[in-house]
């Protein structure tokens, strides 16, 4: 699964560097770097859509904030622009999303990219005192720290009682099967999504090809580096660079014994 992630992504930088429409509105650009992003965030995007005043035009890439955790488009309102609440959906299976109510919609023709610059997940090992047992915060990143894209499908809900109520948009990041090293920390990872399928992935005006939702191939993954982080990261409230300090110390590390 992935339920915490990091991104330092600027959505003006991302806009120039991917030739797309930034719009976040964001006016302050740096609210967007997050070492400790959790559901119910509101976090970037990257969707491809047509202009609404141009729609024969050729869709165009555009960079969106969302809320991460997606909300079905009929889910009730609990008040005017305000959705019930209901478990967050900030994951969602690769291999069943199609045929999952909460998803199959947004398969067909809302997908989207989240960027970021790594995730964490928790492995439960000795702490080395009295035998017990602690769970220990690990961050999967490219060894190289590049930005990754991982998979993700979009929803627009819209209070129907309230025509002139904004929309709320929101999302989920897929999950598959972990592989390679990554299987040493979770059985489940995000999916990420090569360059050379983006194109495919987030076409509004075709179905995805099905490959494109397996488990990827070590070979994808295999510069995705798992390290252990501190563990200020297990709360939410804490949110800075030094969540992604070196783990030197054993007993931070809860003696580590991923083989």
């Amino acid at each position: 699964m992935c339920g915490r992630y990091a991104t330092t992504t600027n959505p003006g930088r991302l806009a120039v560097e991917l030739d797309a429409l930034d719009e976040t509105g964001a006016a302050d650009e740096s609210s967007f770097t997050n070492y400790n992003v959790a559901p119910t965030t509101q976090v970037l995007t990257v969707v491809e859509r047509h202009d609404r005043d141009h729609e024969d035009d050729d869709p165009k890439l555009r960079i969106r904030r969302m809320r991460w955790g997606l909300i079905p488009v009929w889910t009730k309102a609990a008040e005017p622009g305000v959705p019930v609440k209901g478990k967050p959906l900030f994951n969602a299976r690769a291999d069943k999303a199609a045929t999952t109510p909460s998803f199959r919609d947004a398969v067909k023709s809302r997908r989207c990219l989240v960027p970021m610059d790594g995730w964490y997940e928790w492995v439960v090992e000795p702490n080395g005192e009295k035998g017990k047992a602690a769970k220990h915060p690990y961050y999967m990143a490219n060894a190289d720290g590049s930005r990754l894209y991982m998979a993700g499908l979009w929803s627009v809900w819209r209070d129907r009682s309230q025509p002139e109520s904004r929309p709320l948009l929101s999302c989920t990041i897929l999950t598959t099967d972990a592989v390679g090293d990554l299987t040493r920390i979770h059985d489940r990872m995000p999916l990420p999504m090569p360059r050379e399928h983006w194109d495919a992935w987030l076409d509004p005006d075709h179905p995805a090809p099905a490959s494109l939702l397996e488990t990827p191939s070590e070979e994808t993954v295999a510069a995705i580096v798992p390290r252990p982080v501190p563990s200020l990261v297990n709360s939410v409230r804490n949110n800075g660079p030094e969540l992604l300090a070196p783990v030197d110390d054993q007993k931070e590390a809860g003696q580590i014994t991923l083989l």
